[in-house]
């Protein structure tokens, strides 16, 4: 009989991580410029006054990894990445509310 396993490894991040710009940039494997134009589209928002201030919690990263799925499988612009963020972020909440 075999056995088999998976082993799934990752990092949990929340809230309470803070990324710097080039931290966010290398755990996402995209460049400065690309995470600018998400900041500008208000995909994420930095904390920070410029960007070598500007500091990331684990939402950030999350919703970059995503809108670049969005981006990479569904050929989806950034704007279309973040109406789509916001509308799963909302239908997550309301599914949370109690009924």
């Amino acid at each position: 009989m075999i056995n088999e396993m998976t082993v799934i490894s990752g990092t949990l991040l929340d809230d309470s991580v803070n990324l710097s710009l080039y931290e966010l940039c290398r755990l996402c494997g995209v460049n400065a410029e690309r995470i600018m134009d998400m900041i500008d589209e208000g995909l994420i928002e930095p904390g920070g006054a410029h960007p070598r201030e500007w500091r990331f919690g684990g939402r950030a990263v999350v919703r970059v990894q995503v809108a670049l799925r969005l981006q990479r499988d569904l050929r989806v612009n950034l704007a279309g990445a973040a109406l789509a963020l916001d509308l799963l972020e909302e239908i997550a909440s309301l599914r949370r509310r109690p009924r």
